[in-house]
């Protein structure tokens, strides 16, 4: 089989081009970057063992397995993580929340006070200001944090033990001093935080989205009848584990920012807010712990 015929092998189980392209230099143990190579090495050969191992990987695709879980890889902020099974697919659409995180952080990490809010440049300053990620999954959104402002103390929570072993692995591999630690929600945390950030699961129970999302981990995804019930919990519990001007915020569903914002409210959440991802859709929504005195 040369690798013509194996594209053509992905298209006839149904792959569009690029996802065979994409497998095929898998399968080979070469760059993702290296399309064109095949473009000029389409006569060659597949020994057997890459033939095999290209038909196995093109079978997982077509059966709907998620692209990233195949290869074991998904690119976030900039980072290459790994991701499987036992974690949520970090989505293009996080990445409002972690640039919104630096922008409450920017006063620390020495960003341009321009690009700051009145809210955030009249804040007293802290260097090494504490953070906690909640349900951290693959790690995605601490790792992220860290990267860009090192001089935040960065924690990073989640029920799954899975899921801690596959954030704990992005971190060393990046060299960032993550705390990870099992724990639901911030039911254990005794520390007061600058900054609870936390991507919960924000999808209601039989919601006909999820057949699409068969592959990545139930407990990641659904969160009560109405999608809710996981960011009332941590609604209720951040005020409390906030220092005095921190913040918390939340990445939501494309429809639920204005009932997210009520729950803050009535929390005791001031200066409640949200932000719109890449396609103008309400993503993420949060508030601030008001100054003593």
């Amino acid at each position: 089989m040369t690798l013509a015929e194996a594209l053509d092998a992905g298209a006839a189980l149904g792959l569009d081009r690029l996802d065979a392209q994409l497998l095929l230099l898998h399968a080979m143990g070469r760059a993702r970057g290296d399309r064109a190579w095949l473009l000029a090495h389409d006569g060659d050969s597949l020994d057997a063992g890459m033939q095999s191992r290209f038909l196995e990987l093109c079978g997982r695709r077509a059966a709907g397995e998620p692209f990233a879980y195949i290869v074991d890889t998904k690119e976030f902020f900039g980072l290459e993580l790994h991701v499987d099974a036992r974690v949520l697919i970090p989505r293009p659409d996080t990445e409002t929340l972690v640039e919104w995180s630096l922008e409450i952080l920017g006063c620390h990490c020495g960003l341009d006070p321009q690009s700051r809010g009145d809210w955030i440049a009249g804040q007293a300053r802290n260097d090494s200001p504490r953070v906690i990620d909640l349900g951290t999954g693959s790690g995605a959104i601490a790792v992220a944090i860290k990267k860009q402002c090192p001089a935040a103390v960065m924690e990073a929570v989640d029920a799954s033990a899975g899921a801690l072993e596959v954030a704990a692995e992005n971190a060393r591999r990046l060299g960032l001093d993550v705390t990870f630690r099992q724990a639901s929600w911030l039911a254990d945390a005794t520390a007061k935080y600058d900054l609870i950030v936390s991507n919960p699961p924000y999808v209601a129970a039989g919601d006909p989205h999820l057949a699409a999302l068969r592959h990545e981990p139930a407990q990641a995804l659904v969160a009560g009848p109405d999608g809710l019930g996981d960011i009332r919990t941590i609604v209720a519990q951040a005020l409390a584990h906030l220092r005095p001007g921190g913040w918390l915020v939340l990445e939501h569903g494309y429809d639920q920012a204005g009932a997210v914002r009520e729950l803050l409210a009535a929390a005791g959440f001031r200066s409640v807010a949200s932000r719109k991802d890449l396609a103008g859709i309400e993503r993420c929504s949060g508030g601030q712990r008001l100054e003593l005195g």
